[in-house]
């Protein structure tokens, strides 16, 4: 008797429970980007457009932990040259000033929840 039959059964299984969650977990068009509210006029960011996109996070988490743990206030831009002030709500928050229609269309369209808010408060929340 011959078990090829519950082999490839079994292995057409495993390829199942294996890829299913696989399948989906792969990324797909999520629909068009969000219109963010950016800030009128001539201002400029502490760093490049392109690079705020991608990296606005890892600038957040540094400037957290250079502040928190090393003291330091002040940030110079790489891009710019320009010294600025190591804060969210004292840098980001003067130009980004409506959490609603920038970070939150931004975050919920990458469906990601940053935890700035539990200890940050928006400027006018005093």
């Amino acid at each position: 008797m011959s078990d090829k039959g519950k082999i490839f059964l079994g292995v057409l299984l495993l390829i199942v429970v294996v890829g299913v969650p696989l399948w989906f977990a792969l990324p797909g068009d999520s629909g068009p980007a969000p219109e963010l509210e950016y800030p009128e006029g001539e201002s400029q960011c502490v760093e490049h457009k392109e690079y705020m996109t991608a990296f606005h996070m890892d600038l957040l988490d540094e400037w957290r932990d250079e502040v928190v743990r090393e003291g330091k206030t002040e940030y110079t831009s790489k891009a710019y040259g320009r010294t600025y002030e190591m804060s969210l709500t004292g840098t980001c928050m003067k130009c980004h000033q409506k959490r609603d229609t920038f970070c939150n269309r931004c975050h919920d369209y990458a469906d990601v929840y940053p935890y700035c808010w539990d200890c940050h408060l928006e400027p006018g929340e005093l």
